[in-house]
C-alpha cells in the first residue's frame, strides 16, 4: 500500500556489462527530487553508499542482473536490489589487504535503522536496506 507521501522509483540492468554507477546516478536523481522533507546531503551520501554496495554486490554474485527499487517514507528511503542468485550476504572477517572484500556488509547493517533479505518464489533473492532519510 502506498502512503500520500511515498514514492517510487525503479532500475533494472539487464546486460552482464553494467556497472553500479548507472544505479549511484539513478539514485541521486530520485533523492534530488524528494521534498517535504528533503534529503540532506549526509543522508544522501549514505543511500549511495549503500545502493553502490548492494548492487556491487548483486553485479558480482547475481550473474549481471539486478532490479533497483528506492522508495521514500515520510522518515526513511528504502533500497531494495534484486537479482537472480540465492546466496545471502553474510558477515565475514573482513580482509585488510582488500583482496576478498568483507566490509561491505558490515557497513550496510551499521548505517541501516535495519535490513532484510527475502528470497523469491521464481527464484533469487531481494536485500533491502532501511536508511534515515
Amino acid at each position: 500500500m502506498n502512503l500520500p507521501n511515498t514514492m517510487h522509483a525503479d532500475a533494472t540492468a539487464t546486460r552482464p556489462t553494467t556497472t553500479a554507477a548507472g544505479a549511484r546516478e539513478r539514485a541521486r536523481k530520485f533523492l534530488e527530487a524528494l521534498r517535504e522533507p528533503a534529503v540532506t546531503n549526509h543522508a544522501a551520501e549514505i543511500v549511495i553508499l549503500v545502493v553502490s554496495e548492494l548492487v556491487t554486490n548483486a553485479l558480482r554474485h547475481g550473474g549481471g542482473i539486478y532490479t533497483l527499487r528506492l522508495t521514500a517514507h515520510p522518515d526513511l528511503i528504502e533500497v531494495a536490489v534484486g537479482d537472480p542468485s540465492p546466496q545471502v550476504p553474510r558477515l565475514r572477517a573482513p580482509d585488510p589487504t582488500g583482496a576478498t572484500g568483507g566490509y561491505g556488509w558490515h557497513m550496510v547493517t551499521r548505517l541501516a535503522r535495519t535490513t532484510a533479505i527475502t528470497h523469491r518464489p521464481t527464484g533469487g533473492k531481494t536485500v533491502t536496506a532501511f536508511l534515515p532519510r
